[in-house]
């Protein structure tokens, strides 16, 4: 059956029988790329496993648990570390699932912002996208961000371990940039290597997961108890009130489970890009709780002095806890092991990022986006997009010379701007209600339950992150998240009220198609 046969028989985005993309009932990638507005430019090199694996490591439990794991100590403690991350991670799950079947109706690597285009309603369907896009775009850049930081906390425990190496604020923004400098480097060779860098993060995590517990497990002569993990309170937030510390806790895990829109901006490089992209979002999710949870018992039990490791001189309580219970060597060896997986998850962002850059610089969005869009004829990698992501991710990190709280910040930008992208699609697709044209992965009669589920979740967490983190509020310890959302948001607010709403039509107008799938 062709498409324009599949249209015929009522499928408006020309799907026959619900068929993937590259099927022989449906239209192959590339048109099914073409019916959404698009010519085929980026590589199509990836396979279902490496657009998993982009999500996967990007979601990295061993960056986001252990980098936050000092955050979760001071707030709320063993406890909320534990039962925040099952609560957590079955909220996100939902999200997941609300994302991902909109993913197989409209993959491509603009992603969120499009989803919004498609769903809205025609007047005010380039509004949605242009601020859903706008989002995207500071919660990407703020991940990066938030990744490649606590890579460089890391490295600078490591160096300081071994080779005495004076951590301070200078010194590990100089780290940081020095990581950025390399995850350019690294994405400017072509999505191949990201694809095979991305896959061997996959068994790095796991592996890594697996002999880092199986050492905390049997090596330490004294645990925790399980009363301990599951059930001790600690709140050095200054706040007087339990419940509020225990919100502010949910961070820890929430900006851990971000990033997995990665699969959706890797569909135009990616083969059945309307399956393997959805599953890419929601396998990614449900293998990173279960192995995440599985991580965080093996470092809570394995506490030997939980104020000793709190006050670390390293800075970095997970690395103390593994020189602690595992002695300097094994410690230091398994600190290479995080700080590896935290690189290869800062390399896999930047990927993601870069494809969301070049998708909306491609729509005229961005400033110079004749920059952003070009894309390099040797490697068919958006390589300008590659640096604007490392260049906005450093620019984010700057503050934390002036503020040491500025990492909690960066990471509640990041779970800010990108839950607000991830939700606004999933509340124009549950408005839409049956007049939604799914494609070949779909949740049925579950879907509008679960994206009721997902709206009421992002709109919690929304509020919750932007709230002071500790007390006393000084400029030391000021939660500077709400401004940097504010300011881009009222940028991308001029723009639009100046300029964008004249010409900005979110993946551009194509009038019969757009108003023949809205009907």
């Amino acid at each position: 059956m062709t498409v324009d046969d599949a249209k015929a028989n009522g499928s408006p985005d020309g799907f026959a029988n619900g068929s993937p993309g590259g099927s022989p009932d449906g239209p192959s990638d590339e048109e099914r790329l073409a019916q959404l507005g698009y010519t085929q430019v980026l590589a199509r090199r990836m396979s279902a496993f490496s657009n998993y694996a982009v999500s996967f490591t990007i979601i990295s439990v061993l960056s986001g648990c252990m980098t936050l794991y000092l955050f979760g100590m001071n707030t709320g403690g063993p406890a909320v570390i534990t039962w925040g991350w099952v609560a957590v991670g079955l909220m996100t799950l939902f999200v997941g699932l609300s994302m991902a079947e909109i993913c197989s109706a409209y993959p491509t690597s603009a992603g969120l912002y499009f989803w919004a285009h498609r769903l809205a309603p025609p007047r005010s369907a380039a509004a949605w996208a242009w601020f859903t896009g706008w989002f995207n775009v500071l919660g990407q850049v703020a991940a990066t961000a938030g990744i490649d930081f606590g890579a460089a906390s890391f490295l600078g425990a490591y160096l300081n371990l071994q080779f005495g190496f004076e951590v301070t604020p200078g010194r590990t923004v100089l780290l940081f940039a020095a990581i950025l400098l390399l995850h350019g480097l690294l994405n400017t060779f072509g999505v191949r290597l990201a694809a095979v860098l991305n896959s061997v993060s996959v068994w790095w995590h796991v592996l890594g997961v697996v002999v880092i517990v199986g050492a905390l497990t049997f090596v330490p002569d004294h645990h925790q108890s399980a009363g301990f993990v599951f059930g001790h309170f600690v709140n050095n937030t200054g706040w007087g009130s339990g419940g509020y510390v225990v919100l502010l806790g949910l961070l820890m895990a929430q900006y851990t489970f971000t990033g997995y829109d990665a699969s959706a901006h890797m569909t135009e490089e990616t083969h059945d890009a309307s399956t393997a992209g959805p599953q890419g979002i929601v396998r990614s999710i449900w293998t990173s709780w279960i192995a995440g949870f599985v991580l965080l018992l093996g470092f809570t039990f394995a506490i030997q002095d939980y104020n000793g490791e709190l006050a670390s001189s390293t800075g970095a309580p997970p690395a103390q806890i593994l020189l602690d219970a595992l002695g300097a060597t094994a410690g230091k060896l398994l600190l290479l092991v995080v700080i590896g997986a935290q690189l290869f998850c800062g390399m896999a962002s930047v990927t993601a990022n870069s494809r969301m850059i070049y998708a909306f610089s491609r729509d005229g969005a961005l400033p110079f986006s004749r920059v952003w869009h070009t894309v390099s004829p040797r490697t068919r990698t958006p390589v300008a997009a590659v640096w604007l992501a490392a260049a906005g991710a450093l620019v984010l990190g700057l503050p934390y010379l002036i503020n040491e709280t500025a990492y909690a910040a960066v990471t509640s930008i990041a779970v800010i701007g990108l839950y607000i992208a991830y939700v606004i699609p999933t509340l124009l697709r549950v408005r839409k209600g049956a007049a939604f044209a799914r494609g070949p992965w779909h949740l049925g009669r579950w879907s509008h339950l679960i994206g009721v589920i997902s709206i009421a979740w992002v709109t919690v967490i929304t509020v919750l992150f932007m709230l002071p983190q500790v007390s006393p509020v000084t400029w030391e310890t000021f939660n500077y998240a709400p401004i940097a959302v504010l300011v881009v948001l009222g940028f991308a607010a001029a723009w639009w009220a100046a300029s964008a709403r004249r010409w900005f039509m979110g993946v551009g107008e194509r009038e019969g198609a757009l108003e023949g799938e809205r009907g």
